[in-house]
């Protein structure tokens, strides 16, 4: 396949601005820049990227987003039987992952992909990506244990990082706080309250990074839009 069509498949531009990109120097294949027009490329096999970011034909790979309910278990197959999120799937023609988990009683936006490099680099501390969620506690906090959770606590076997946390609201004897972190310990925001005396009684994922959940319905999937595809593709 020629190099210009390739890229115009994989959302570059179209061929006659991607030849122009070509000509900048801007391309490589396989680490190589090729300036030549006309320039063929294997598109199982080579490794295109410009301005040092690959790219790929779309199609080639999936990516989901699924508002997880309560009661699923983040994994493909459960040894217990239990519901898992693949159950909440629509049909595929190829074989999707979660990204990362989440526990069986928290709900919220989980990613799936085929994406193996992509899928690494989300969950990968070096990007200290950031996660986003809603947690309903019994009562109020104090403005001292609000200031621990915000300067980092000791959850056991690991002591967290400042997260940013701030009161949404309080009704009918709870309140309801937006916590973000950029770890993934296991159940970390519910240990990090349990840390300050208080337990989540809701936990809800809101947003990974710039992706929002918005208003979709809980155990329904929707594709990511390309500028999302691209946002996290780009890490």
């Amino acid at each position: 396949m020629r190099l210009n069509k390739f890229m115009a498949l994989a959302g570059v531009d179209s061929r006659r601005k991607c030849d122009e990109i070509i000509a900048e120097g801007r391309v490589r294949v396989n680490a190589r820049v090729v300036k030549k027009l006309g320039t063929q490329v294997d598109e199982n096999r080579d490794l295109v990227t410009v301005d040092n970011k690959p790219i790929r034909l779309k199609g080639e790979y999936i990516y989901l987003m699924l508002n997880k309910p309560v009661g699923t278990v983040t994994t493909v197959i459960d040894p217990q039987h239990r519901r898992t999120v693949m159950d909440c799937l629509p049909k595929l023609n190829k074989r999707v992952y979660p990204v990362g988990r989440l526990d069986y009683n928290t709900s919220g936006l989980l990613l799936f992909t085929n994406d193996g490099d992509t899928a690494q680099k989300l969950i990968h501390p070096k990007y200290e990506f950031e996660k986003t969620y809603t947690a309903v506690i019994n009562g109020s906090l104090t403005d001292e244990q609000i200031s621990m959770l915000r300067n980092g606590v000791d959850i056991g076997d690991f002591i967290t990082s400042p997260a940013r946390v701030e009161l949404v609201g309080s009704s009918h004897g709870q309140s309801t706080f937006q916590v973000t972190i950029h770890e993934g310990k296991n159940r970390q925001v519910r240990r990090m309250f349990e840390s300050v005396g208080s337990k989540v009684e809701v936990l809800k994922r809101i947003a990974y990074g710039k992706l929002k959940l918005g208003d979709l319905p809980v155990g329904h999937t929707r594709p990511l839009t390309e500028d999302e595809i691209k946002y996290i593709t780009s890490l």
